[in-house]
This record gives C-alpha cells, structure tokens and sequence, in this order.
C-alpha cells in the first residue's frame, strides 16, 4: 500500500474495531500482528481432535453486540458473513448439592424463579433491571464513554442539574457497593447470589470489590437483553469478516510482523514503527498500539529519543496485573448429561461453585498464590446452540477458571507440589485440570467415558500465545477502583493519549477496559480524523 496514515501495532478486538472505523473514513490503514493470525484473545481451533471447534480463548460475545462498536459496524460484518448462534438459556449455576438455577431472556420467567427460591427475590431482581434500565444512559456513557471530554462534563453536569448534586453523589455511592454487600441485601435465597457471584469474576473483580456490585447489575440487564451469543462456527469467522471489512475500505493486514519500537517523526511525533526484521514504516498521522503497558513503555518505547515524564515511570513501576485465567477443552462422545437436571445441558455459560462464600474464598486462594481447592469454572456449551463447532452427535465443552494465580505459591488443598520458583510446569497444569475433571465427573452422567480428549492451557501457556496477557491475566490489568476508569492504566492517564504526540495506547489495559466489547478502539476510532 501507499504510505499508511495510521500504523495499528496488535489485532485484538480493539485494533480491529479502530481500524474498521478509520479505513471506513477513508483512511489508509496498516494493521500489523505479530503472530501468524489476527485476533488477540479471539481464535478458533481444532485443539482436541478433528472436526471439533474451540474457541480458544474468549468465546461470549455479549458485549460486542450491544456496545457502540457494533452499532456502528455490524452491518458491515454481518454483510461480509458474520453470524451469531444464540441460546435461550444464557446462563445458570449449579452447586454441590444439586440446587441449581437457570437464567432465561425472559423477564416473567425469571420473575418466577427467583420467587420460587425465595419470596421477594423475584421482585428484588425486577426492581433492580428497572432501576438500571432508567439509569442506562447515564451509566453506559460512564462505562463506555471518553471520561476527560467536553460531552462527558455536559453528561454529568446534566445528571446533577436533574438529580442534584447530593442525590448523584447518592448514586455514585450505591454504584460503588461491592457484590457481596448488594447480593446479600437484595435476595434471600444463597441460590440466587449464587448465580451471580460467579459473574464478578468475568470482570477482573472479586466478591469484595469496589463497584462490583454495579457490574453485576449491568451483567444481569445485559444478559437478559442479548443472552451469551457466540459466533456462528467459531470466533474466526468474525475476524474473517473483519479481516474482509477493513481490506474491503482500502486496509492493509500484515501477519507475522512483529513491531520492535515506535520511531520519531517530524516534530517529536510518532512517525512509524520499525519492526523486529530491520524494516520501518512511515505512517502520516499516527500510530496506535493495543498492548499492555509493559509492551509499549518497556519495549517499544524503550529507545525513544526523550525520557517518558516521571508519571508515566512511576505509573508503569506501579501498574499491577491481576488474577491469572485458565482454560480447559473437552471433545465428548455426546453432548454432557447433567444428574441434576436435564434442562441444564441447554444453558450456553453455566457455572459450578458452592456460592458467594465459595467464589470469593477461590478469588482469595488465587490472589494469594494459591490453587483454589474448590474453584469456580465456567462451563461453556457451545454445541448446545451451534452444531458446527463438533461431528454429528458429538460436543465440546468450553471451560474458563478466572481464579488462577500468576504466580504459584501452593495449592490450597494440599494435593499439588508446587516448585519454589512458582512456575506452572506441564504436570501442575494436568493435575490441576484433573481436580476440574472430577467436579465434571461428578456432575455429568459417565462424563469420563463421553471424553474423547481434554486439552489445557495454564496461565502460562496463555501469556505464550498473547505477549499482553501478562501472567495469564486477560483484563489487561487488575481492574480494581484503583486502576479504573480515570486512572487506567496510570493515575495520570488522559483518554487515549500518549506522552508522544501522534502515539495512541488502546486495549483492554485503558479505558473502558477489558472484554470483547471493542471500546477502546471505538472511542479512539471515533475521533480520529
């Protein structure tokens, strides 16, 4: 191509999204990626045996489809082959007695059920939707908007005018509430909070967590409105629709390409990248890059003629990483029968845990190092709602454990030897995953002679596959109040910017965080001319 006007480092979700809106206003796009495939944390492969579908890593897409970024390319995706596969029952827990509880899209349904677990519960729960649903403007320009902007003062100078300033500083104190303080008051029944709890994890959150709360509000509302879709036969049919997307506008995807710094153009600015090969790249107005901090400050900006502002130093010393992530792939014979009931084959995400108390003493264990004895897992099923991913009469599972440590100091049950060094080795990974096996055993009716192949990817192995998932941790960075909304990545962060003029950081390490909801590169896309 001609000389880029913008050079994108990495092809996540965020990148992809920046680089579909910029190419659609005819800007010359460059899309570099350093692995052999675009997507980040979204890609889909035959792990186990043939014909089985994984999607490796993420794989929930309700985030994409109801944020912004879809809105406003989503047509052009769709156009270009994407499709979605959607389940009636998005999600559900079940615990070790058996008690178990099903979520639908159906408000009276779920009405009804939290009412038959406790009286009340049901009315909590439709209180609480409604009450969000009011708010949902107010509080998606927060979650998802640019924080230091003229519209945003508009936005929230608007809100105080309406509310008053004492009844938004109301509002803002309830937003803070952490989940255990909101699910203990609101429902009676530990089967409720029990479905709920879980959901915190997905956030990079604990039970215990500022906010958290709020974003189990937001979660119910979100799932109830769009369900936990997937893509139709595998992640990588929406990168192909991007990939289609962004070439189709004039876009260049270059894979294998590995970015080794930013270089100075005219006037101090981000001119262009030289990659890992020798070869540089001039860009005319800019470079943006969806890494984590270390990658930007730590490497590609390690030789930049000028010293980063003591901020951004200290910001990078301070920046901390949370929990790492697991992940665990079956290919079973035939699709798993649960003992506990059987409409629970049917549900896309269902959780397993012992509730509240047993999620946040996991999320515990985990933060300090050690392997939950009895860990939360996320139990994906997506041949329940999209035959392609696996052969005729057969299924795979999709399992995520959000409580596993970087770094490894013990196991919390005592079964496993854990090296001094804190590393996961091969054999940690397998026996870990074969505590996991034994949850599913006893769940699921002969599950272990259903299976035709387990494969497991540890904190580590993840962190192999995507240099930005630092110890495994896939939200880009611990996301408590702390290193949030205006302070991410660092306390001295303003929207997308850079100390380099021309130079943009997106993904899930800034504002508006992690997930598949393309935030980031939608905010920065948006506004770029």
């Amino acid at each position: 191509m001609n000389q880029p006007d913008y050079i994108i480092a990495g092809s996540g979700i965020n990148a992809l999204v920046a680089a579909s809106l910029l190419a659609k206003k005819g800007k010359r796009v460059l899309v570099l990626e350093r692995n052999a495939e675009i997507g980040g944390c979204l890609r889909t492969e035959e792990l186990t045996a043939p014909g089985f579908l994984h999607d490796t890593m993420a794989t929930t897409m309700v985030l994409f489809l109801t944020s912004p970024a879809y809105g406003a390319i989503g047509k052009d995706l769709e156009a270009r082959g994407l499709e979605f596969a959607h389940a009636a029952l998005p999600t559900g827990v079940l615990r070790p007695d058996g008690s178990h509880v099903i979520f639908s899209m159906d408000r009276k349904r779920n009405i009804a059920t939290f009412e038959a677990e406790a009286p009340g519960d049901g009315a909590a729960f439709s209180r609480e939707m409604d009450r969000l649903g009011a708010d949902a403007p107010f509080l998606f320009s927060l979650l998802g908007g640019q924080l230091w902007s003229m519209a945003m003062l508009k936005t929230v100078a608007k809100e105080a005018w309406r509310r008053g300033v004492r009844g938004l500083a109301t509002w803002f104190g309830e937003a803070l509430v952490t989940a255990r303080a909101h699910l203990e008051t609101a429902y009676a029944s530990e089967n409720t909070r029990a479905l709920w709890a879980p959901w915190v994890l997905h956030t990079g959150l604990g039970p215990e967590s500022a906010y958290s709360g709020q974003m189990v509000k937001v979660i119910g509302f979100a799932i109830e409105l769009a369900g936990c879709p997937i893509v139709k036969g595998g992640a990588r049919n929406l990168l192909t629709a991007f990939h289609k997307l962004i070439t189709d506008h004039g876009g260049t995807i270059r894979t294998g390409t590995d970015v080794e710094a930013i270089l100075e153009g005219p006037g101090g600015r981000a001119g262009g990248v030289r990659l890992a090969g020798g070869e540089e790249i001039r860009a005319t107005s800019g470079v943006i890059c969806s890494v984590a901090p270390n990658q930007l400050y730590g490497r590609l900006l390690k030789n930049w003629p000028k010293p980063m502002p003591e901020e951004v130093t200290a910001g990078l010393r301070e920046f901390r990483h949370g929990k790492g992530n697991m992940q665990i792939h079956y290919a079973l014979k035939s699709p798993p029968r649960w003992k506990a009931g059987a409409e629970l084959s049917e549900v896309a995400l269902l959780h397993l845990t012992p509730g509240l108390d047993g999620v946040s003493r996991a999320a515990n264990e985990a933060e300090r190092g050690l392997l939950p004895a009895e860990p939360t897992v996320c139990v994906g099923q997506p041949t329940a709602f999209d035959k392609s991913r696996a052969p005729d009469g057969q299924a795979v599972l999709w399992l995520q454990l959000p409580e596993a440590p970087r770094f490894l100091k013990g196991d919390a049950a005592g079964e496993i030897a854990v090296g001094a060094d804190g590393v996961w080795t091969e054999q940690i990974r397998e026996r870990y995953a074969d505590r996991i096996e034994a949850m599913l055993a006893d769940r699921i009716e002969n599950f272990r002679e259903s299976v035709i192949a387990r494969r497991a990817f540890s904190p580590a192995d993840l962190e192999r596959m995507n240099v930005n998932l630092v110890g495994g941790d896939p939200y880009g960075g611990f996301c408590g109040l702390d290193q949030f909304f205006l302070w991410r990545p660092f306390k001295s962060s303003v929207n997308h910017r850079t100390p380099v003029p021309g130079l943009y950081h997106i993904g899930a390490s800034t504002h508006p965080g992690p997930g598949l909801g393309g935030g980031s590169g939608f905010l920065l896309g948006s506004s770029l001319n």
